[in-house]
């Protein structure tokens, strides 16, 4: 979509920090403006999670891997609310801006196709520290869970809202319609969530089971949460930071793609 390789030098440099700045406060205040949607509604829903749960199943399970099943079940809860809140926002904005045809706007400007990705990928991850940051308090005061590694927990919650920020650029930028949108996140984002150890240890999974699971990046992302705030998990921490940071490179590379192509972008 930019041909910037022709035009050499940009008058602002090599960075255009002033570009960067705007899209990133504008992806901002776009879930700001309506906070009681994208942040309000996300917690409410978490709550509502752990509630059912907590009623239905928390006082007859026992403890899962030496933890109730209430406090092994949060950090979960948490990082798909995050995740999926980090999809939404990349991906709404980018299929909205091309069904109401100003998707142009962002295009225009003297951006590069990382400087659009960056941009895009601030408001993933602000929207996700949002969320984590709230429903991490009310673990605290309702569960009187505390992190165990917060340092490692911020970690993963960056990682996991740029991971699926990216997806969601991808995603946005393939549909050209909010159906397509729609079926995007019902037939992969949200299984791949739910089949990701959220409810269960995967060691209660079959053999063939178990072994797909280890494919699917938004486990180790659940599992290094887990272990940030418990200190149990299903598998090394350092191999679910090495996984998540791989895939969201991955994940981003191919958004660098698509915005270099103008892939679906084009009119």
């Amino acid at each position: 979509m930019h041909d910037f390789a022709k035009m050499g030098t940009r008058r602002f440099g090599r960075v255009n920090w002033l570009g960067v700045a705007t899209l990133c406060s504008r992806e901002m205040q776009r879930f700001m403006a309506v906070w009681t949607q994208t942040l309000l509604a996300p917690l409410a829903t978490a709550a509502l999670f752990m509630l059912i749960f907590t009623i239905a199943i928390g006082p007859t399970r026992g403890e899962v891997m030496g933890v109730p099943f209430t406090h092994f079940i949060a950090p979960g809860i948490l990082m798909m609310t995050v995740i999926q809140n980090a999809f939404a926002n990349t991906s709404s904005s980018i299929v909205i801006g091309k069904v109401q045809g100003n998707i142009v706007d962002t295009l225009m400007p003297p951006l590069s196709p990382a400087e659009l990705v960056v941009g895009y990928l601030v408001g993933a991850i602000g929207r996700g520290l949002f969320v984590a940051v709230a429903i991490a308090l009310g673990l605290a005061i309702f569960l009187g869970i505390t992190p165990t590694h917060p340092v490692l927990l911020l970690g993963y919650v960056i990682l996991g809202s740029a991971f699926m920020g990216a997806v969601g650029i991808v995603a946005g930028v393939f549909a050209n319609k909010f159906d397509q949108m729609a079926a995007i996140t019902n037939f992969i984002v949200t299984p791949l969530a739910f089949l990701s150890g959220t409810f269960y240890s995967i060691d209660a999974l079959p053999p063939m089971l178990k072994t797909i699971t280890y494919f699917n990046p938004i486990f180790y992302l659940i599992d290094g949460l887990r272990y940030a705030m418990l200190g149990v998990s299903d598998s090394a921490p350092a191999l679910g930071v090495a996984v998540a940071l791989g895939s969201t490179m991955a994940v981003s590379g191919i958004a660098l793609a698509m915005f270099a192509r103008g892939y679906r972008l084009k009119a």
